[in-house]
């Protein structure tokens, strides 16, 4: 007897299920696989691309050029045809060497080994005296790749409050060195003053008005002091002129300027780098280095380009010191004095005044007659 399905037991449940899929013969491929035009596109975009690095990050070197050496004495007697020849070499190399300038090696060295000294005050009292976004002048350590690798740089403003705080940090010493540093901003800044002017008279292409800095924030030259690692070679000079420069690329201009005017007395090269390249010299003994800064190349109109300068040390046994001056020309505003005018009432009391004297001057002129 069949059995129906309302004879089957309430609780009963039944047991269903799908049937197994159909096997897909070998020879079969679906229709995904056979799209040869997808298939091409997900193994092209698929594909991880293969990544060529720069073999360097720093640009290369440039051969070895000297830049040209100015007489400062002779600068008012250059004549045209030598001075186009100048503004080509100066705009090329982006620096040039000063000899003439008046201002004895033996004063320099004396300088420099001041600043040597500021460098060896407690640790203690540099990190009261270093720099932070609060304190513009101080102390700053400057960290290589190496571990040992530790330059250091203290800048330096004819600043009266600074002057005070570091007196009292380090008092005799501090008086002696910015007593020296006050006797060489001069004859620094004249050197610069010189320099600029001559180049603004020589260049070609009209300046820019150069007397207008009113977007300056700190007036007057700064000097940044540098206190070299002792015993560099070769590849360690490189290393630290790559890594300050990245630093100083990175952290851009911090004051702006028309002219840096390095003193590195006994510097075995001086390197100089720009966007195109860096190239290196041997700086002859007592000249001063001067590099173009922004201000310059804003003025110019790009004929000067700004550059950075660093010296190199090798070998050397003890720590040596270097400077660096920012110079940028006296704050002058060009604003126009509005000139002095007279009211109506005060040219009716000088009227008065003039025609009671007139009357004064007739009665003694017919008196005495």
């Amino acid at each position: 007897m069949a059995t129906t399905p309302e004879s089957l037991p309430e609780n009963r449940v039944i047991d269903f299920r799908a049937p197994p899929p159909s096997p897909v013969a070998p020879g079969h491929r679906s229709s995904l696989t056979n799209d040869e035009v997808l298939t091409e596109f997900l193994e092209n975009s698929l594909k991880v691309p293969d990544l060529i690095l720069p073999d360097r990050v720093f640009p290369r070197q440039k051969a070895s050029q000297n830049p040209l050496k100015l007489d400062l004495q002779s600068l008012e007697s250059i004549e045209n045809g030598e001075g186009l020849k100048i503004v080509e070499m100066i705009a090329r190399v982006g620096c040039l060497e000063v000899i003439n300038h008046g201002i004895s090696k033996d004063f320099i060295k004396s300088v420099l080994a001041a600043g040597a000294d500021i460098f060896g005050i407690s640790p203690e009292k540099k990190k009261i005296a270093a720099r932070s976004p609060e304190r513009l002048f101080g102390f700053e350590e400057i960290h290589g790749e190496e571990e040992d690798e530790t330059n250091e740089e203290f800048l330096w403003h004819r600043d009266e409050a600074f002057k005070a705080e570091m007196e009292g940090i380090w008092p005799i010493g501090y008086s002696n060195f910015s007593e020296k540093m006050e006797k060489l901003l001069p004859k620094i800044e004249e050197v610069a003053s010189r320099i600029l002017l001559f180049l603004q008279n020589i260049s070609p292409r009209k300046f820019s008005d150069i007397t207008t800095m009113e977007n300056q924030e700190i007036t007057g030259s700064i000097c940044y002091i540098y206190k070299h690692c002792k015993k560099m070679d070769g590849v360690e000079c490189a290393d630290s002129l790559k890594y300050d420069v990245i630093r100083m690329l990175i952290k851009g201009s911090e004051f702006p300027h028309a002219l840096c005017l390095h003193l590195c007395s006994g510097s075995t090269d001086f390197h100089v780098y720009s966007k195109k390249g860096w190239a290196s010299f041997r700086p002859e003994e007592g000249t001063i280095v001067i590099t173009v800064g922004d201000q310059l190349q804003a003025w110019s109109n790009g004929q000067y380009r700004h550059v950075i300068g660093r010296p190199m040390f090798k070998g050397e046994d003890e720590d040596c010191i270097s400077m660096a001056f920012l110079y940028s020309p006296p704050k002058v505003t060009n604003s126009i004095k509005d000139d002095k005018t007279i009211s109506f009432s005060q040219q009716i009391v000088i009227a008065i005044i003039f025609t009671l004297l007139y009357q004064l001057l007739l009665r003694i002129y017919y008196m005495i007659l």
